[in-house]
């Protein structure tokens, strides 16, 4: 089993891939392969409604001057995604939306290429403004028809410096809970 994860922040290895990382521990713990890309330098530009990929559908996106195609394929050879974001102005990091509208685009016109895998989110904080972000990424996998696990709190660490999410104990915590349930869901889907 392997679990793909995007790390939506601006920041490469910053409190998000911190979150992301968390969540991976309890998976990798239970023998699941995890990797995570980072938005961070990549350039992915939103939908741009052409709807070739309800014409072509081939899995791919028909525009290829960035790096969608290859998170497409990540995400269908995956059993789970994790999409994780910071907090910008109560919503997902432009990154992230890009992501999310490209990949659920190609996802919906192949018929819903990404059903029943499983998603999670992560979402950094500095102050307020994470459950739009977690309702933005739940509203996505949803639409995706996902399965999306819960965990023992809202998905979120609170921290706006480089690591401060450590000192979010319950935080960490939900994150842990959460790489937990993934991992038990997961299971179940694949016995």
């Amino acid at each position: 089993m392997k679990v793909v994860a995007f790390n939506g922040s601006a920041r490469k290895d910053g409190n998000t891939a911190i979150l992301i990382e968390k969540i991976f521990d309890q998976l990798k713990a239970e023998g699941i392969e995890c990797e995570m890309v980072q938005l961070a330098g990549s350039k992915i530009q939103g939908c741009i409604a052409c709807y070739k990929c309800f014409e072509r559908k081939d899995k791919k996106c028909a525009v290829t001057a960035d790096h969608a195609n290859d998170y497409i394929a990540k995400c269908l050879e995956a059993d789970g995604i994790i999409l994780g974001s910071p907090t910008y102005f109560a919503n997902v990091s432009a990154g992230m939306k890009a992501l999310m509208e490209r990949v659920g685009m190609v996802g919906r016109a192949n018929e819903f290429m990404l059903k029943r895998k499983v998603g999670a989110a992560a979402i950094a904080v500095r102050r307020a403004g994470a459950t739009s972000v977690l309702g933005a990424i739940n509203a996505f996998f949803l639409a995706e028809q996902m399965i999306v696990p819960g965990s023992s709190y809202w998905n979120l660490g609170v921290g706006r410096d480089i690591g401060q999410v450590h000192g979010d104990e319950e935080g960490m915590k939900t994150m842990a809970d959460l790489g937990a349930n993934m991992a038990w869901l997961l299971k179940k889907i694949k016995a």
